[in-house]
């Protein structure tokens, strides 16, 4: 197989008209650095905010061209797309007249993903939670209580799933769609299957969002009941968009139980409140420390809070996690504690709380409902 370079997918890329059939995309500086990878090939293309649909195709055609060339085994091509300087903001597009809403009516806000009956976002308001292994763990066990899932790592800046899953195999390509990798009775779509994982990823919030929506609707998922995805973690720009573009049916939010962790999650369940997605519920991760010697328990982070604060502000609480050596190890080694040990203690209490999930999203109707945004 041939070495690929940048200057290969250059001189590829001038063969691709620019918009309006003219010029390049190359001559017209619309190509941003190419990141390469043992084959895999990355780069954005500058377009205007209002033109991302019309130019699809072009996209698309770039991707392709990319794609043909000796020694590419996959290839991310996503928009940045950026307002040009003193233009106006492109109008927000208008509902036909039965969707128009009057103050406080909503609409949906994102079409379903084929094949998917229930997405469903795994938060927090900050890092360090163990949102990842929350997640990690959560999908395996809605497996194991006989759901088809899959998990999408919307965590572009630190992709974990590659770890945590203990895959180390890359997506194949269908044309333009990609094929999940597989682990633990999971489908995995993952930035890290596609970069090294010491590559650091210095792209803007639209180049997130393009790359994130190419991961969500350009990969061959198949029928899946429930499509947990690892959302990043914090409140900004790229987790609000997600919330809007993403037709979650529910959020659940991961907090260890301390004051400081319990405001920003605090934070991170009022952004879903605000694009009205439904909130699941509250887990609090690291809850105890059992002593393997001894059996003590322990409050490191102390205990309760999270429980306290889901009942103060009038959601589910789905559970506690402790903080044991056993998660930690199993996680780093791509061994998830759920499926590494599926009859044991920490095992029960993801089950427990996968099957609460289960049970919202049946008795709730979520999973044959998109989100919805608010218009005041």
């Amino acid at each position: 197989m041939a070495q690929i370079t940048s200057e290969i997918v250059t001189e590829c890329l001038k063969t691709i008209k620019g918009p309006d059939l003219e010029g390049d995309l190359v001559s017209r500086g619309m190509v941003s650095p190419i990141m390469i990878d043992d084959g895999k090939v990355i780069f954005s293309i500058t377009v205007p905010s209002s033109r991302t649909e019309e130019l699809e195709p072009m996209r698309l055609a770039a991707q392709k061209a990319v794609m043909a060339l000796d020694g590419v085994t996959s290839a991310m091509v996503v928009f940045t797309a950026e307002r040009e300087a003193g233009s106006e903001p492109a109008p927000r597009p208008t509902p036909p007249p039965s969707a128009q809403p009057s103050k406080g009516r909503q609409v949906n806000s994102s079409a379903p993903v084929p094949g998917i009956k229930s997405i469903i976002a795994v938060a927090s308001g900050k890092g360090g939670v163990g949102k990842s292994t929350t997640s990690v763990n959560l999908a395996i066990a809605l497996a194991k209580l006989g759901q088809k899932v899959g998990i999408l790592d919307a965590d572009i800046y630190g992709p974990s799933m590659p770890r945590l899953m203990g895959i180390k195999d890359q997506p194949t390509v269908n044309g333009k769609i990609l094929t999940p990798l597989e682990g633990h009775g999971v489908k995995v779509m993952s930035m890290g299957f596609l970069v090294d994982e010491d590559t650091p990823m210095i792209w803007r919030g639209p180049m997130v969002i393009s790359a994130l929506t190419q991961m969500l609707r350009e990969v061959e998922w198949g029928e899946l009941d429930v499509l947990v995805v690892d959302m990043p973690p914090g409140t900004g720009d790229a987790q609000l968009t997600m919330s809007q573009q993403v037709p979650l049916a529910g959020a659940v939010i991961v907090s260890t139980p301390q004051d400081i962790a319990l405001i920003d999650a605090r934070k991170g369940l009022n952004m879903f409140r605000k694009v009205d997605v439904p909130i699941l519920g509250l887990i609090e991760n690291m809850s105890t420390f059992i002593c393997p010697k001894c059996g003590e328990h322990s409050h490191i982070f102390g205990h309760g809070g999270a429980r306290d604060e889901a009942e103060r502000v009038g959601v589910p609480f789905l559970g506690e996690i402790p903080l044991h050596m056993d998660i930690r190890l199993n996680s780093d080694g791509g061994t998830p504690i759920v499926s590494s040990s599926p009859d044991g203690a920490h095992a029960k209490v993801y089950l427990q709380i996968a099957q609460s999930v289960i049970d919202k999203l049946d008795g709730a109707g979520f999973a044959d409902t998109a989100p919805s945004i608010t218009f005041e």
